[in-house]
């Protein structure tokens, strides 16, 4: 018996935990999969050492930088992205860490994609950005990051005016802000300015449609939530733990 779990905090709401175990018990695989909700993550090494059935992990908010001193190695598009989602326990007992978030994200937005959509506004600056930042060079896509510091990297929320809008016909959702059970909570981006060129896509699943997609859809714009990406980045993951 094989066990796999999820590293995040405040996970209780997981996509993951309930995927697997349905994909486990309808595939007749025997291994589990659990959350380990970690308030900090210098625990996580409480988990290597408690378990010794360990198989794979996932990693979600806010880890997906901080798991990686932690890890042996890096894949070369982990290293890269400089984030990790997946970790594999090799039959040496090292950590391996990938990101599969680009590869889901990737394959989730390209169908949707029009002639329009060259550049792109990211909303959040951490780990999913920075898979979302490499899934879009990957397409030939401009990325402009936004956040509510700013940086050298980064304008503002209070930068967005028409203008910019205008000029970014895709908008990605990266921040956790509309996930449940805060679904009132939305990044603040000037919605009156969205039209029915734009296509708005939200990293978040739970709720189906967040309040950001509610008001972009209320404009006319395409949306779409993170439940398709989730889904193929999953499948990615249980591939690489899978590969010998």
């Amino acid at each position: 018996m094989s066990r796999f779990g999820l590293i995040g905090k405040n996970i209780s709401y997981s996509f993951s935990r309930k995927y697997f175990s349905e994909k486990f018990a309808a595939e007749g695989i025997a291994a589990t999969y659990e959350n380990f909700d970690l308030q900090h993550i210098a625990q996580f090494p409480e988990i290597l050492q408690k378990y010794d059935d360990l198989a794979g992990f996932n990693v979600t908010i806010p880890y997906k930088e901080a798991i990686m001193p932690f890890l042996d190695r890096l894949d070369t598009t982990a290293q890269e992205i400089g984030a990790v989602n997946t970790i594999k326990l090799e039959k040496n007992g090292s950590l391996t860490g990938h990101n599969t978030d680009y590869f889901g994200f990737l394959k989730a937005l390209e169908p949707e994609l029009e002639k329009q959509h060259q550049k792109a506004l990211i909303l959040g600056t951490g780990g999913a950005s920075k898979a979302v930042i490499y899934a879009l060079k990957v397409l030939g896509i401009e990325p402009q990051l936004v956040s509510r510091t700013g940086s050298k990297n980064a304008i503002l929320y209070t930068q967005l005016s028409e203008e910019i809008i205008e000029q970014h016909k895709l908008i990605i959702n990266t921040t956790p802000l509309g996930t449940f059970p805060q679904v009132e909570e939305c990044p603040a981006i000037p919605t009156r300015y969205l039209g029915n060129e734009h296509l708005v896509f939200d990293l978040i699943y739970n709720p189906s449609q967040t309040k950001l997609l509610q008001l972009a859809a209320a404009k006319g714009a395409k949306v779409q939530n993170g439940q398709n990406m989730l889904e193929l980045q999953a499948q990615k993951a249980w591939q690489i733990w899978n590969e010998e």
